[in-house]
């Protein structure tokens, strides 16, 4: 059974037998529903909501079947519709009676409904106990309401970490920066270093969100710190330097930057920054090389080409210049 996520997010359905079990039926209802079902799991759900559409809608296996069929079909208010109403008219352990809890819960979750998902994904989870995509939603769901002491565990399991762990508290605080909750982040990052005071990468989230609200000095003393631990970590070394070129301290930005590309020299972020440190120091001939190099491995950054040809442009070679200023204006005619 496919199951689709929203924002990148796959949510994983267990897969249910073909066959549809309840009361006995006539034969061309059995068999319509069992066809249905197949052209569910081939992916072809538009051909299954016309063949149930014309059933009996009454059926309450007939709407668990298009109800299914539209949550595959991505039209998740339409699922709500003919699942909400049956939820509770199937035995609890049978399977159209989990599948029914199962893909109404996610589709109230990927129709932005997330309160209403929550008790049905707590319901799946007591018995699709292995199933770690169902975790994974449910832990986001959790920290799109502001429960995030709730969310650790599941996302512990998703990830395979240690309930309670320092890595637990830490995993859950990286889906709440990807979910852009910073607040909720630095309490967990928190709570993972004050079990576990040399755990790598927790620094630099908080790092980052430190920058992220402008607190430079804060920022800079938490990538200090994850460089103790873990001095060959590229990123760390990149956002130190990112951090001291925001404060136009450029003889400290050059060298993080040059480490973090001795690490790692095929990320473009450092050498546009190292081409603006040296176009700072009157260094344009240097700050071409970085601006030539981060487009090289960019080629559709904006900001690496528009950079590269003001530097060109200072240098007096006019026609390639104009080149990296034409390619900056159509990647924004192109919204990249």
């Amino acid at each position: 059974m496919r199951c689709m996520g929203a924002a990148g997010v796959l949510a994983a359905c267990l897969s249910f037998a073909a066959p549809v079990t309840g009361q006995e039926a006539a034969p061309t209802i059995e068999s319509a529903l069992a066809q249905a079902r197949a052209q569910i799991d081939g992916g072809q759900t538009g051909t299954a909501i016309s063949a149930l559409a014309g059933l009996d809608q009454r059926d309450p296996r007939v709407q668990h079947m298009l109800g299914v069929a539209y949550y595959h079909h991505d039209d998740y208010p339409h699922a709500i519709e003919l699942l909400a109403p049956i939820v509770r008219q199937f035995p609890r352990d049978s399977i159209e009676g989990r599948e029914t809890v199962q893909v109404l819960g996610l589709s109230y979750y990927l129709a932005g409904r997330i309160p209403e998902a929550i008790p049905l994904l707590e319901e799946t989870r007591t018995w699709a106990i292995d199933n770690i995509e169902l975790a994974q939603v449910l832990g986001l769901a959790y920290i799109q309401t502001r429960q995030p002491d709730r969310a650790v565990a599941p996302l512990a399991q998703a990830f395979g970490a240690e309930p309670g762990s320092a890595g637990a508290h830490l995993l859950a605080a990286q889906m709440m920066v990807r979910l852009e909750f910073n607040d909720m982040a630095d309490e967990q990052l928190r709570t993972a270093l004050a079990l576990d005071p040399r755990l790598p990468h927790a620094h630099l989230l908080l790092g980052q969100n430190a920058v992220f609200r402008n607190r430079l000095e804060d920022g800079i003393e938490f990538f200090r710190k994850e460089l103790a631990t873990n001095p060959g970590n590229a990123t760390a070394l990149y956002r130190l330097g990112e951090a001291y070129a925001r404060q136009s301290d450029w003889d400290k930005a050059i060298p993080a930057l040059q480490r973090s590309l001795w690490i790692n020299p095929y990320f473009s972020g450092p050498y546009i920054v190292l081409g603006r440190a040296y176009l700072a120091k009157a260094q344009p001939a240097t700050a071409e090389g970085m601006l030539r190099r981060a487009v090289e491995y960019d080629p559709n950054n904006k900001s690496a080409r528009y950079l590269h040809g003001q530097v060109l442009q200072r240098l007096g070679r006019e026609e390639e210049a104009k080149a990296q200023f034409d390619a900056a204006a159509r990647l924004q005619d192109t919204g990249r």
